[in-house]
């Protein structure tokens, strides 16, 4: 059994000032295998059990993302994005994510970290991104304040990413640092945190 791909969910055993006994969740993320995991983690010796681990297992993708269409939840939004997704259904499971969202009133930071995991884990094609859209339209989302912002963000931060691939090129290429900062628009600061990285990968 491996944990390479999921995430541990828990409280401290006695958490004071509550001094609550614990209950240990475990979030299976990978896409696959899709087979049912262990709810339980073991150590043993021929002569002495040493520990047996007990705990509530979460799969992912063998969730349907329509099951959670009306939680009120922004886990639920942030999850859907990992669930039993047919290829076909990307954009729309993308979209609806963010519909989810924008119903909920979170302070910003929340909906930048939420909306920034939907955004990684569905990455859509051109094609996929077309279906989205259109999605987004018929659904009455691309009016919503929150749904331009979210979109704002992320186009930003593909733009962010294309200039640093570009400088990156840049600095393969010996250039000064000053006139990769002129052409691409990032700061001296990302310009050497970047040629810092490349020489790290050398």
């Amino acid at each position: 059994m491996s944990y390479g791909h999921a995430m541990l969910m828990t409280f401290d055993l006695r958490a004071a000032p509550y001094d609550l006994p614990i209950y240990p969740v475990v979030i299976f993320s990978f896409d696959k295998p899709k087979r049912p995991e262990p709810q339980s983690y073991s150590v043993r010796f021929t002569d002495l059990n040493v520990l047996e681990f007990n705990f509530t297992a979460i799969q992912l993708n063998r969730l349907s993302w329509r099951d959670y269409l009306t939680q009120k939840n922004p886990v639920a939004a942030a999850l859907m994005a990992k669930m039993n997704i047919p290829v076909k259904e990307r954009p729309q499971v993308k979209a609806e994510c963010l519909r989810l969202l924008t119903t909920l009133k979170l302070d910003p930071a929340r909906m930048q970290l939420i909306s920034g995991f939907i955004d990684v884990y569905l990455d859509l094609n051109p094609a996929e991104k077309e279906i989205f859209k259109a999605t987004v339209d018929k659904i009455g989302l691309s009016k919503e304040e929150v749904y331009m912002e979210i979109t704002t963000s992320w186009e930003r931060k593909a733009a962010k990413k294309t200039r640093e691939e570009i400088a990156l090129n840049m600095l393969k290429k010996k250039m000064p640092v000053d006139e990769i900062v002129e052409m691409t628009g990032l700061s001296t600061e990302e310009v050497e945190r970047l040629e810092a990285q490349l020489q790290k990968e050398n």
